[in-house]
């Protein structure tokens, strides 16, 4: 499928998602994935699959199951390196995407020597959504990179940029970089160093710098749609607003949430990335935003807006 036009919000299709499930990953692993596995096969009837794990806990999962539902599950039985063969299942074409709540590092390391890495990409980026007051806001990186040099980000903008385009649906996104001020010079050596890079960088889907971003600007959603940082801060930022969310109380019944998942940019595939602590409702969450990717075709049309067309394994 060609790129989503920018600004232009295509519609989930139905039609069979064949997702891959780390069955290892998270820190109440399996029982939390068995959950979440339930939850989202039993929520969508196009959904397939592919359970990688110990048998025990793929045989939970079909335990569980009507037997009309028994036929939408694979199960791929290993005791351990579960991440790296559910990666393989997309590499192989048996799967369309991977969710897992395992470790990040060994996760983005499998996806790019298994799938491999668009060109220029040397560390892919993980993005999350987050909501604000003002709508929905991309911010990358949240754990992938957390050393990350000033080519790195600029990367990471790009890969954004194209994000918000296509899986939010942003006319023209609005790029910021996270620091500690707003004013120009704000921050340590690499922000500092960054600016004139954005600056004259080409960005996808007509999207522009805006300059320097705080905190503030993350939750409130109205200086930029896209906040670009290292993987460290992004990371202890996404944890912080997250329990934030959590003490102010449950949202109302109808808030379209985006879900507590993250896609990892700049691999040859769908790969979606949960947190450690991730509750069954989010793993279920994170299994239907893979499907709702994957549809829609978003990663496809991401690296169109690239004009990546090849992937390197070096």
């Amino acid at each position: 499928m060609g790129a989503t036009a920018p600004g232009q919000r295509t519609v989930g299709e139905p039609g069979t998602a064949r997702i891959a499930v780390d069955l290892l990953g998270g820190d109440q692993a399996p029982d939390v994935v068995v959950d979440g596995a339930l939850r989202a096969c039993q929520a969508d009837p196009s959904l397939h699959l592919t359970l990688v794990g110990p048998a025990d806990a793929a045989d939970a999962v079909l335990a569980a199951l009507d037997p009309a539902d028994r036929q939408r599950i694979t199960t791929a039985i290993t005791p351990a390196d579960t991440v790296r063969n559910a990666v393989r299942a997309i590499a192989q074409g048996h799967a369309d995407a991977l969710v897992s709540a395992g470790d990040t590092a060994v996760t983005v390391l499998a996806a790019a020597r298994e799938l491999g890495r668009w060109p220029g990409v040397r560390r892919p980026a993980l993005a999350a959504i987050l909501p604000t007051a003002a709508g929905r806001l991309v911010l990358l990186d949240v754990g992938s990179t957390v050393d990350p040099d000033a080519a790195t980000l600029a990367v990471h903008a790009r890969l954004g940029a194209a994000y918000a385009s296509v899986v939010n649906g942003v006319t023209e996104p609005r790029v910021g970089l996270l620091t500690i001020g707003s004013e120009p010079g704000k921050g340590d050596r690499l922000r500092r160093a960054l600016p004139p890079l954005l600056e004259e960088l080409p960005l996808p889907a007509a999207a522009r710098y805006i300059g320097l971003v705080e905190g503030n600007d993350v939750v409130l959603g109205s200086a930029a749609d896209v906040v670009v940082t290292d993987g460290f801060t992004g990371n202890v930022l996404l944890k912080g607003l997250e329990t934030g969310y959590a003490l102010a109380g449950p949202p109302a019944p109808d808030t379209d949430l985006p879900p507590r998942a993250a896609l990892l940019l700049g691999v040859g595939g769908t790969v979606v990335v949960c947190h450690g602590a991730a509750t069954g409702p989010d793993l279920a969450a994170g299994i239907g935003f893979a499907a709702d990717l994957h549809r829609r075709a978003s990663v496809a049309a991401i690296a169109d807006l690239l004009r990546y067309s090849e992937v390197s394994h070096d």
